[in-house]
């Protein structure tokens, strides 16, 4: 890479980080006055978003899957939701020990208004992208949650000085400064 294409690239990079924290600080607030409308908690509208992806009722155990909480945890999350009236325990067919979180059909429609009516806007704003452009963000979605999962790994196992993924660290020039999504690139000092 020439000093030019790398200056460039360097530039991009360090507003691409800018963008990413704007982006990442907009969808937080964003899913915050969701669940404010709500009445809900913030990780209880993404449960419920992540439990509509689900192909039918799961357990508790599964919801600390999806959303990266302790089986504690997700049962409070669950008893939140089931007094709002969004869940139902009920008794696993096969299973009778087995206890399944279910979405209510008659909320989940509700919710269903409400997200038609805020999409309406989102999805005006793809228009000017074409076919590839959409599917190359698609493919960086996809990246970013596996990428985000093994950050929360690191993260919640404490261990932030081992590299996403358990990869040697090599490939970093020497004095190199590691960026995350949500920092300013930082200038090497030395």
């Amino acid at each position: 890479m020439t000093q030019k294409s790398s200056a460039r690239r360097e530039a991009l990079m360090g507003e691409l980080y800018g963008e990413a924290r704007r982006y990442m600080a907009a969808y937080a607030l964003f899913n915050q006055a969701v669940a404010d409308h709500l009445g809900l908690h913030p990780t209880d509208v993404q449960c419920l978003n992540l439990l509509g992806l689900e192909e039918g009722p799961v357990t508790t155990g599964r919801v600390a899957e999806l959303t990266g909480l302790t089986t504690g945890s997700a049962t409070r999350l669950v008893d939140r939701l089931e007094r709002a009236g969004y869940v139902t325990r009920e008794r696993d067919a096969e299973d009778r020990r087995r206890v399944l979180v279910a979405l209510v059909p008659r909320r989940t429609a509700e919710l269903g208004v409400l997200w038609r009516k805020l999409n309406s806007t989102w999805g005006t704003m793809f228009d000017v992208y074409s076919d590839a452009e959409v599917a190359l963000l698609i493919a960086h979605m996809r990246r970013t949650v596996e990428v985000s999962a093994r950050q929360v790994e690191r993260l919640r196992g404490g261990d932030l000085d081992r590299p996403a993924g358990g990869e040697p660290a090599g490939g970093e020039p020497a004095g190199a400064v590691l960026r995350g999504p949500s920092e300013v690139p930082v200038p090497d000092a030395s």
